[in-house]
């Protein structure tokens, strides 16, 4: 696993690259924060619910923490 110390690590010079290339780390970079945001936004929203039901599974109930999850095939 990589930290937080490691990640920051990595820079990148914009004024070295082409007009192409910049525009495409931008959006690059663009669409990973977009998910991260929706992804922490669903976190935050099945923290914040009693109980969590899947396919009318219930995966959580009030303060029972999630011990796993599995995923068959159809």
């Amino acid at each position: 696993m990589v930290s937080k110390k490691q990640k920051s690590k990595i820079k990148i010079d914009l004024t070295e690259m082409s007009d192409s290339e910049k525009i495409k780390v931008i959006l690059d970079l663009r669409q990973s924060l977009r998910q991260k945001i929706a992804e922490e936004k669903l976190w935050q929203c099945l923290l914040n619910m009693e109980n969590v039901v899947i396919n009318g599974e219930t995966i959580q109930w009030k303060d029972v923490e999630l011990k796993g999850l599995t995923i068959d095939k159809l």
